[in-house]
C-alpha cells in the first residue's frame, strides 16, 4: 500500500519538517505543563503562606481589640466599648477555625495552634470576663485588687511567643517547599537540553533518509539514461523506478518519449517504403494494385478492395480498381454511391470507420487449409482538397493496432495528392485527344459562324428599327402613367370632397333636427294643457318624423363606415341563452301590434358562449326582423338559431373556425321575385318602387347587414319567391381571437365613416315616442337656481334649449359666440355649468374652451360640447381642448338632462 502512495519530493521534504515541528510541539507542550505545574505550586504555597499571614495577625488584632475594649470599659464605663469586645469575642474563632483547616497537614504547627487557642480561652476566663463582671456589679475594690495581682499580663505575653513560634514554623515549612521546587526547575533544564538533543537527532535522521531516496532514485534514472543513450537507440529497455514520487514520473515520462520515438522510427520507415514503391506508377489500376498490396503487407490485412471515384452520367459513385488476395469469388462489390452500404456511409462522413464486432456471416479469407472468418474490419477514405477520391477497405484475422490505424492514416493523407496527379494525367490524355478532334470540329463550327455574323448583322439592323419605335412606346406610357397620377390625384381630391359633404351635411341636418326633436318632445309632453290633443299627436308625429331622419343620417354614416374600413369590430363574448329573451321583448310588442304570430327557436346544441361583435351580432339580427315584420300583412315571422354540425362546414370554414352559427329569420309576406334577389342588397335599393310607397324605407338596411355580416366573418343569404314569403339566413363563426387585420384602402372616406361612438347605434328597430312624463321633483331640486351658461350661434336650438331648461328651474345665460361667452365669464363668476356649441363665428368653441381652462384658470368648471359635427376627432379634439364631456346633436332631451345632472351633482361634491 505504501508503494501505491505516491509521496512527491516536496511531499518527502515537507513531512520531514512537520516530523521536526511535531517534535518540537510536542516538546514544547511537554516543557510548558512543567513549567505550568511549578508556577502552580509556587502560587499556592505563596496564597497558602500568605493566607495564615493574615489570619494570624487578625486573631492578634481580635485579641488586642478585646483587651482594649476591657480596658477601656473599665475606665470609662461605656458600655460601647463592649460591642468592639464582644464582635472581636465572636470572630476570633473563625478566623482561628479557618487558620487550622489550612495547617490541617502539619501537625506540629496545628499543635502550637491549640495551645494558642487554650492560653486566648484562658485570658478569656480569667482576665477577661472576670474584669468586665465586676465592672458592671462596680465593684471598684475587687477591680483595685483584680489588678494589683494583673493574671492576664502573663497570659498575653504567653500569647505573642506562642505566636511568634508559629510564624518561624510556618517560614521554615516554606522554605523547604521552595527548596523542592528549585531541585524541580534544576530537573527542567535537563529535561529540555535533552529534548533538544533527541529533536535533532530525529531531524537528522529524517534529512538524512529524504535525501538518500532521492538521490539514490536521480541516480538510477541517470545510470539508464547513460546506457540507453551509448547504446545509439537499439536499447529497448526501459527505465524501472520503484519510488512513487516526482523521479518515478520523470521515469514514466522518459518510457513514454522512448515508445513514441520508436512508433515515430516504425511510421517513418514503413511510410518512406510504401511511398517508394509507388513513385513513378502512371497508371490508376496498377497504383492501386501496388498500394493496396504494401498496405496489406504492413497491417498485416488479409483481405482488401480499392475503389476510385468516377463521375458516370453526372453520378458520382466509386469503381473498383484493385483487391488484395483475391480468391475464385470477387472480393467487394464492383461500385458504390456516397451513403451506400457501410463503405458508402465511410465516403459520405469523410471520417475511418473500424469494425471489430464481425457477424459470422460475413466473407470468409481464404488460406491454403481453409477459411476463417476475420477479426476487423478497416474502412478509410482518401481525401484530397476536402473531396473523397478514393475508398480503402481492409479485413484481418487479428485486429488493428493503433499503430497500424496510425500508420494508414498518415499514408493515405499524402496518397491523396498521388492519386490525383495520376488522374489529372490520364484527365491531361484524354483532354488532349479531345481537343484535337474539337480543333477539327471549331475549324468547320468558324466557317458556319461566319455566315451566322452575316445574319446577326442583318437581324441587328431590324432590331435597332424596333428599338427606336419601343423607345417612341415608353415616351406614350409614361406619359399616360402622369395622366393617370393626375386621376388618382383627383380622385383622392374628390373623396376628400366626398368626405366634407357628408360631414357638413350631417352637421346641417343635426343642427336644425336637434331643435325640432326638443321642441316637439316638448310639445309632445304637453306638460301644462297649453295645446289641444290634436297638436299634440301633431307634435309626436314631428318626433317620430325627425328620429326616421336621424336613422336615415346614421345608417348613411354607418355605410361609410363600412366602405371606407372604419368600423370598429369588437369580438367578445355572446351569452346565446339571453339572446331570444332580448329578441322576444323588443319585437313580441310589434308583433301583437301587427296581430302576427312569432315563434323563436334555438337547437340545444348551439353553444351558451360564442364569440362575435354583440353589437353588430344584434343589429344583423334586428334588422332582419324589423323588415320581415315590416312586409308581412298576415301570418308569421319565425326565428331559428342553430349550430352548424363539423360534417356541415367546408374546408374553408373550418379554416376560419370550427364553430359556426346559422340565425335564420323567415316570414309570410310579400317576398321577392328572384330577379331582384342581387338588387336589394345594394345601398338605397328596394325590390322596387311600389314597396318604397307603400312601406316605406331607405333600402340600406340588408345593405348594411350584407357588410356587417362580411365584418363578423361571415354572409347573408336569401331564399324567396315572390307572395311566398322571404328566408333570410345569417351564418357567422366563433372568433375569440377575432379576424386577421387586413389592411385597408386609404381614402377621404376615413374622417367621415368615423362617427362619435355616441352617435353610433345603427340598428333598425321600431321608433317610439318618450312616455309624456312631467319634471321630477328630484330634478327640479337639482337644477333649481343653477346658472348655465349656453353658447351657440342657432337661434332655433338657443329657444329650444333655454326653454327646456328653465322649465327645471335653471337659470340661462346666453352668448352667441366664444367671445361674448368670454365676456360673460368674466363679468359673472357664479356659472355653474357651461353649455358649448363648437361650430361659431368670431371665436369656435375650441379656443374658447381652451382660453377658460388655460388663461382663466377654471380646470373644475363642467363645460358639455355640443356639436353636429360627426366626425370621430371631434371627440378626442374637444377633450383635449378642455371639455368635461361631449354631446353629438341632435340629442335626446334626457340624455342631456341626465348629463346635466351628474355634472351639477359631482361640481356639488367637490
Amino acid at each position: 500500500m505504501l508503494n501505491k502512495l505516491k509521496l512527491g519530493i516536496r511531499t518527502k521534504i515537507t513531512l520531514g519538517y512537520i516530523v521536526i515541528i511535531l517534535c518540537l510541539l510536542a516538546s514544547v507542550i511537554i516543557l510548558n505543563n512543567q513549567i505550568k505545574s511549578i508556577q502552580k505550586e509556587r502560587n499556592n504555597i505563596i496564597q497558602h503562606d500568605s493566607k495564615i499571614y493574615m489570619l494570624i495577625d487578625r486573631i492578634e488584632i481580635y485579641i488586642l481589640d478585646m483587651e482594649s475594649s476591657q480596658r477601656g470599659f473599665i475606665i470609662t464605663g461605656d458600655s460601647g466599648y463592649l460591642e468592639l469586645y464582644n464582635t472581636a469575642y465572636e470572630n476570633w474563632r473563625k478566623d482561628f477555625n479557618e487558620l487550622y483547616q489550612l495547617l490541617e497537614n502539619k501537625p506540629k504547627q496545628q499543635e502550637t495552634l491549640n495551645e494558642i487557642k487554650t492560653t486566648i480561652e484562658h485570658w478569656i476566663a480569667t482576665s477577661g470576663e472576670p474584669s468586665i463582671k465586676l465592672k458592671k456589679e462596680n465593684n471598684i475594690e475587687a477591680l483595685t485588687e483584680f489588678y494589683k495581682v494583673d493574671l492576664g499580663r502573663k497570659d498575653r505575653d504567653t500569647i505573642q511567643d506562642q505566636f511568634e513560634s508559629l510564624c518561624s514554623d510556618v517560614v521554615a515549612t516554606t522554605k523547604a517547599e521552595i527548596k523542592k521546587l528549585d531541585k524541580r526547575n534544576g530537573l527542567l533544564t535537563l529535561t529540555l537540553l535533552g529534548i533538544l538533543v533527541f529533536v535533532s537527532v530525529v531531524a537528522i535522521i529524517v534529512a538524512s533518509g529524504i535525501s538518500r531516496s532521492i538521490v539514490k532514485t536521480i541516480t538510477e534514472v541517470t545510470q539508464t539514461i547513460k546506457e540507453i543513450a551509448a547504446s545509439k537507440s537499439n536499447k529497448k529497455g526501459r527505465i524501472d523506478v520503484t519510488s512513487n514520487d516526482e523521479i518515478n514520473a520523470l521515469a514514466n515520462a522518459t518510457n513514454e518519449l522512448l515508445d513514441t520515438f520508436e512508433k515515430k522510427q516504425f511510421l517513418q520507415s514503413n511510410i518512406a517504403e510504401i511511398v517508394t514503391k509507388y513513385q513513378g506508377i502512371s497508371a490508376i489500376t496498377k497504383l492501386a494494385e501496388t498500394f493496396l498490396s504494401e498496405i496489406a503487407q504492413k497491417t498485416q490485412s488479409s483481405l482488401g478492395a480499392f475503389y476510385i471515384r468516377e463521375s458516370i452520367d453526372n453520378n458520382i459513385q466509386f469503381v473498383k480498381k484493385a483487391t488484395f488476395a483475391d480468391d475464385s469469388d470477387s472480393i467487394g462489390i464492383e461500385s458504390f454511391k456516397l451513403g451506400q452500404g457501410v463503405i458508402g456511409q465511410c465516403a459520405l462522413e469523410k471520417r475511418v470507420l473500424i469494425y471489430n464486432d464481425i457477424p459470422e456471416d460475413f466473407r470468409l479469407i481464404g488460406t491454403g487449409l481453409g477459411k476463417v472468418p476475420p477479426k476487423s474490419i478497416f474502412i478509410v477514405p482518401i481525401i484530397f482538397e476536402n473531396d473523397v477520391i478514393a475508398v480503402v477497405e481492409l479485413a484481418t484475422m487479428t485486429g488493428y493496432s493503433e499503430l497500424q490505424q496510425e500508420l494508414v492514416k498518415q499514408v493515405i493523407g499524402t496518397f491523396g495528392l498521388t492519386i490525383n496527379s495520376v488522374l489529372g494525367r490520364v484527365e491531361i490524355v484524354r483532354l488532349l485527344n479531345e481537343s484535337t478532334t474539337m480543333a477539327e470540329e471549331l475549324q468547320v463550327q468558324s466557317e458556319e459562324l461566319q455566315m451566322r455574323t452575316e445574319e446577326l448583322t442583318m437581324i441587328n439592323e431590324q432590331l435597332e428599327e424596333r428599338t427606336k419605335e419601343a423607345e417612341s412606346k415608353s415616351r406614350e406610357l409614361e406619359k399616360a402613367k402622369k395622366e393617370l397620377e393626375e386621376s388618382a390625384e383627383q380622385l383622392l381630391l374628390n373623396s376628400k370632397y366626398k368626405s366634407e359633404f357628408l360631414a357638413n351635411m350631417s352637421h346641417e341636418l343635426r343642427t336644425p333636427l336637434n331643435s325640432i326633436l326638443i321642441l316637439s318632445e316638448m310639445l309632445a309632453e304637453n306638460s301644462q294643457n297649453h295645446i289641444t290633443e290634436e297638436e299634440a299627436e301633431f307634435a309626436k308625429v314631428i318626433y317620430s318624423s325627425g328620429e326616421d331622419l336621424l336613422g336615415l343620417i346614421n345608417e348613411i354614416l354607418d355605410l361609410s363606415k363600412v366602405e371606407a374600413g372604419k368600423l370598429d369590430i369588437i369580438f367578445g363574448e355572446v351569452n346565446m341563452s339571453e339572446v331570444p329573451v332580448q329578441i322576444e321583448q323588443t319585437f313580441v310588442p310589434v308583433a301583437m301590434k301587427k296581430n302576427l304570430q312569432f315563434h323563436i327557436s334555438k337547437a340545444e346544441n348551439v353553444m351558451d358562449v360564442f364569440y362575435t361583435d354583440e353589437k353588430r351580432f344584434q343589429q344583423i339580427v334586428k334588422n332582419l326582423l324589423s323588415n320581415a315584420f315590416k312586409f308581412t300583412e298576415q301570418g308569421s315571422v319565425n326565428l331559428n338559431i342553430k349550430q352548424l354540425d363539423l360534417e356541415q362546414l367546408t374546408n374553408n370554414m373550418q379554416d376560419i373556425s370550427t364553430d359556426w352559427l346559422e340565425i335564420n329569420v323567415s316570414d309570410t309576406g310579400i317576398g321577392i321575385p328572384k330577379d331582384k334577389h342581387h338588387l336589394i342588397f345594394e345601398s338605397f335599393q328596394q325590390a322596387d318602387g311600389a314597396t318604397v310607397r307603400k312601406y316605406g324605407g331607405t333600402g340600406l338596411g340588408l345593405s348594411i347587414c350584407k357588410e356587417f355580416a362580411k365584418l363578423l366573418g361571415g354572409w347573408v343569404s336569401l331564399q324567396s319567391e315572390e307572395g311566398q314569403g322571404s328566408s333570410f339566413t345569417l351564418t357567422i363563426p366563433s372568433l375569440p381571437n377575432g379576424l386577421e387585420e387586413k389592411k385597408c384602402l386609404e381614402s377621404g372616406m376615413y374622417e367621415v365613416a368615423a362617427t362619435n361612438e355616441i352617435l353610433d347605434s345603427g340598428e333598425v328597430k321600431e321608433q317610439q315616442l318618450p312616455e309624456i312624463q312631467e319634471v321630477s321633483q328630484h330634478e327640479v331640486e337639482v337644477f333649481k337656481g343653477k346658472n348655465i351658461l349656453l353658447v351657440d350661434d342657432d337661434d332655433r336650438n338657443i329657444y329650444a334649449l333655454k326653454t327646456a331648461l328653465e322649465k327645471r328651474g335653471m337659470n340661462i345665460f346666453v352668448a352667441k359666440d366664444g367671445l361674448e361667452c368670454l365676456a360673460i365669464m368674466q363679468a359673472n363668476h357664479k356659472i355653474d355649468l357651461i353649455l358649448m356649441n363648437i361650430m361659431m363665428p368670431n371665436m369656435d368653441g375650441y379656443e374658447t374652451m381652451s382660453i377658460i381652462r388655460k388663461q382663466m384658470k377654471l380646470t373644475d368648471l363642467p363645460i358639455i360640447a355640443l356639436t353636429a359635427k360627426a366626425m370621430k376627432s371631434d371627440r378626442d379634439k374637444s377633450l383635449e381642448a378642455g371639455a368635461s364631456d361631449y354631446i353629438s346633436k341632435p340629442f335626446n332631451l334626457d340624455q342631456l338632462v341626465s348629463v346635466l345632472k351628474v355634472w351639477l351633482i359631482a361640481k356639488g361634491s367637490l
